[in-house]
């Protein structure tokens, strides 16, 4: 059993019972619905805005990489300087180990 405490300072007894029990499932399932409801209408408004957000944020980024990168190319009138670290290298294949042949001995 469980003890209530009221405003009026005084405590009462509440007992469980099948019809409890039924109004809280019935609360329970209420509040699932309504969460439902409400996520369909204002989730894909969060979602929306957080990738306009990520988009943003990734064009400030792409806009910031070319200016760093015009300012270099242009305080240099008489170099021009090509930056190879971004090409891409030959990869060289790691020897492991020597190739054995094995054969079957009957």
């Amino acid at each position: 059993m469980d003890l209530l405490i009221l405003e009026k300072n005084y405590m009462i007894m509440q007992e469980a019972s099948f019809t409890n029990l039924f109004k809280t499932i019935m609360w329970i399932i209420a509040f699932y619905y309504i969460f439902k409801f409400l996520a369909k209408i204002f989730l894909p408004v969060l979602v929306k805005k957080a990738v306009e957000k990520a988009g943003e944020n990734f064009q400030r980024q792409q806009q910031y990489s070319q200016d760093t990168t015009w300012q270099k190319t242009r305080s240099n009138n008489d170099e021009i300087i090509i930056d190879t670290a971004n090409a891409k290298k030959p990869r060289e294949t790691k020897k492991v180990g020597d190739y054995v042949d094995y054969e079957e001995i009957d």
